[in-house]
């Protein structure tokens, strides 16, 4: 749908206007962030699958910057120019557009510019109740243009975090599994060559320099990575200094003498993976499995069960709600419970709002400490798609 003829634009301005002031009658203050951004801060915090779709440019000046490809960076952006400490309870909402790279053959769901709106609830003292109240304005938004028939998935990126901690390897394979939450297939390859399912090799690394980096600490290791790159004429390309490299290759090195991730974790984290249940349903089979394998999951299952709590206190309908482990959305600045709203067998045309707990990208931003954060982002195209202007035209 094309919101720039007459009708449609007429459509959008009543559902915007609809959804901006339930906000701010719930105390949201309307923030506009600008819509060209510094481009570093959306390449580091937003994560691969958004880095490849953000239209990035160069000024005259030589800056580096971006289209908006979402709008909770650029209110977190305002936030901290606001508030340099980040000590203060803010609500936040907004509408305006965005901007997305889409592939040639891309659905009419999936504009490369969209009209977003949403809200950010930063510095609130009580997670939970963050949540329920984020969650219940992003479904009394849409319910504003007059959508009813919508089923909620839920995700919770702390409870795989809280798995992952609970079990007995080393830090650095923590790391790595909670960095490929977001990509299936990566992540089932890397515990498979962690448990040496699949062998893990030394790849594109040289085997004389892997042998050399064996027993040495970082300071020496970080010499001879200096001569080898030398030696073989490799540029440094990107925003990798050589201490990076050598990081990474002593990590590798680590990986190929440590002992097999134990095979019972690796089943317990795909048990758990596969979980895809009403709330309910699934809070229970999660610790079922947490049981059967010894780990401590009570303070993140007791949030979630305190969550669902809230939800029906405030009369989220949960049974239009399902929990899927894996699910994370595809922005990496997650860190907690994650949502989405959408319409059933209208595939990515029917997202239409989700969102969710982001407590580390305030710092990532410059904040002196972790701020906790929740926001919702609705998608209004997709939006007005779905109620096909009948009640908002």
């Amino acid at each position: 749908m094309s919101y720039r003829t007459t009708e449609n634009l007429a459509a959008l301005t009543k559902v915007q206007d609809r959804i901006l002031r339930l906000f701010a009658g719930t105390g949201y203050e309307r923030v506009a962030p600008e819509i060209i951004q510094p481009a570093d801060v959306f390449l580091s915090q937003s994560g691969e699958a958004m880095r490849q779709r953000t239209y990035v440019f160069t000024d005259h000046l030589g800056l580096e910057l971006c289209l908006r490809p979402d709008v909770t960076i650029p209110a977190c952006r305002i936030y901290l120019k606001r508030n340099p400490q980040a000590n203060q309870l803010a609500r936040y909402c907004y509408t305006g557009p965005a901007f997305r790279f889409q592939s040639e053959d891309a659905g009419p769901g999936q504009p490369r510019e969209f009209e977003q709106a949403g809200i950010e609830l930063l510095l609130h003292d009580d997670n939970e109740a963050a949540e329920a109240e984020v969650l219940g304005l992003g479904i009394s938004a849409i319910e504003t243009a007059g959508i009813r028939d919508f089923t909620i998935k839920f995700g919770d990126l702390s409870l795989f975090a809280s798995l992952i901690d609970g079990f007995d390897m080393p830090e650095r394979w923590r790391d790595k599994l909670k960095h490929q939450f977001w990509r299936h297939d990566a992540l089932d390859d890397l515990l498979n060559r962690l448990s040496g399912t699949k062998k893990i090799t030394t790849g594109l690394y040289d085997e004389t320099l892997i042998n050399q980096l064996r027993s040495r600490d970082e300071t020496n290791a970080i010499g001879i990575v200096d001569a080898y790159l030398a030696h073989k004429n490799i540029p440094i390309v990107g925003r990798r200094s050589v201490g990076d490299i050598t990081r990474r290759l002593l990590n590798h090195v680590a990986d190929l003498d440590a002992k097999p991730l134990d095979q019972n974790i690796v089943s317990t984290i795909k048990a758990y993976l596969a979980i895809n249940d009403s709330p309910h349903q699934a809070l229970e089979k999660i610790r079922t499995v947490a049981t059967a394998a010894n780990v401590d999951l009570s303070i993140a299952l007791g949030a979630f069960e305190r969550r669902l709590d809230l939800f029906e206190h405030r009369k989220i309908n949960l049974d239009k709600a399902v929990f899927s482990a894996e699910f994370g959305r595809n922005l990496e600045y997650y860190t907690g419970f994650v949502f989405q709203l959408e319409m059933p067998g209208e595939g990515i045309a029917g997202h239409l709002a989700g969102g969710g707990r982001y407590d580390d990208l305030l710092s990532g931003l410059g904040a002196l400490r972790s701020v906790p954060a929740v926001g919702c982002a609705i998608h209004l195209d997709r939006l007005l798609n779905c109620t096909s202007g009948l009640e908002v035209s």
